[in-house]
């Protein structure tokens, strides 16, 4: 079997966990259990076979295990296309998160060359509602998995940026201290532009293409103040930055630039903005850009995505939570979804497997069941 999954994972006093170890085979994977059992600390866990800060964007100090705080780690055996890799991330007390691809030291961008991950969790139910800062992250989520180093022009931009407010903030008006940090912001940002509307535009293809059950949205990347045309090149950003210099002083921050962009969706069949749209139909169209992920990096990357789907049956009813697990085996992505209880994954039968999570006295037991 080719394709990208994992074969083993173990949590080593990470989380509520203090040993837990999984073999899997490449199915999808039902995680079930009462809540606060666990179940979506094994998702965090995934999910740290990727760059950043996983899908709770914690600290690594706060995925210690309580009371012991004496470092966590995580390992897992990965196979990516044709190639196996062993993966460990840990992280000592007070230390940042350490990565290891086949017992050699690596940066954390080297895990988006070998694995690709995106996910869909409860908080993000109200993403198409509140602030643009959580449609940001989402699209740059999905970014990260076309290209690898998105994450290091976000971080790159971001850095020079509070630099740049710093100044603003001080009151500094010489144009020599201001030039250098927004060159690499139109640098950095002009990247975060293309590597976005590229996403975009791979999703929007895939959506046309796909036939589902689930509601297609039409996208656009909006610039600031709702605009859905701004400054894109490196020669555009570093312009807008150096004229906006005498307004960003006056605000004490930068009022320009990608991060000032989000992310609007349409539900293309009834023409109607998603953040107006029924919590079961804002639900519906984040599940449909999961998978129109799923599909564009199956042919971008050569497999799909390592899918985390936490308490994803939450505002989908039986027939559309059945068609989900038909498009995620058609797609032939390692999903990991979780619920409280196994009849949630039912329609999944033995075309997934089946894990139990349960605490006893502070324990977390983790074991394979059948379905």
């Amino acid at each position: 079997m080719t394709g990208l999954y994992l074969t083993s994972l173990t949590l080593s006093h990470f989380r509520s966990h203090m040993r837990a170890s999984l073999a899997l085979d490449g199915r999808p994977v039902a995680i079930f259990g009462a809540n606060g059992a666990g179940k979506t600390n094994i998702l965090e866990a995934v999910s740290l076979m990727s760059p950043g800060r996983g899908l709770r964007g914690a600290a690594a100090d706060d995925m210690a295990r309580r009371p012991e705080a004496v470092g966590w780690k995580v390992s897992g055996v990965l196979r990516s296309l044709h190639q196996v890799h062993e993966v460990e991330t840990w992280a000592e007390p007070g230390s940042a998160r350490q990565v290891t691809i086949d017992d050699k030291p690596a940066p954390q961008v080297a895990l988006g060359r070998i694995a690709r991950l995106t996910w869909l969790v409860p908080v993000m139910d109200r993403l198409w509602v509140e602030g643009a800062d959580g449609r940001r992250k989402f699209l740059d989520r999905l970014a990260l998995s076309f290209e690898p180093g998105h994450g290091e022009a976000v971080l790159t931009y971001e850095k020079a940026m509070r630099e740049r407010n710093r100044l603003l903030k001080d009151g500094q008006r010489d144009a020599f201290w201001y030039r250098a940090l927004e060159a690499q912001m139109a640098e950095a940002g002009a990247a975060i532009q293309t590597n976005r509307e590229r996403t975009l535009d791979l999703l929007i293809d895939s959506q046309r293409e796909a036939e589902t059950a689930f509601p297609a949205a039409d996208l656009t990347l909006l610039h600031a103040e709702g605009a859905d045309d701004g400054p894109r090149s490196r020669n555009e950003l570093a312009d807008a930055f150096a004229d906006s210099r005498p307004r960003d002083m006056l605000a004490g921050r930068t009022l320009v630039g990608p991060h000032r962009a989000d992310l609007a969706a349409v539900y293309a069949e009834k023409g109607m903005p998603a953040k107006e749209c029924s919590t079961g139909e804002q639900k519906a169209l984040l599940v449909s850009l999961i998978l129109a992920n799923g599909r564009a990096l199956a042919r971008d990357f050569g497999a799909p995505p390592m899918l985390l789907l936490d308490e994803v049956s939450a505002h989908l009813d039986a027939g559309r939570r059945a068609a989900l697990y038909d498009e995620i085996v058609s797609l032939g992505a390692q999903a990991f979804l979780t619920g409280t209880g196994p009849e949630l994954f039912a329609e999944l039968g033995a075309r997934a497997q089946h894990i139990e999570v349960r605490d006893e006295a502070g324990r977390s037991h983790v074991e394979e069941v059948e379905p």
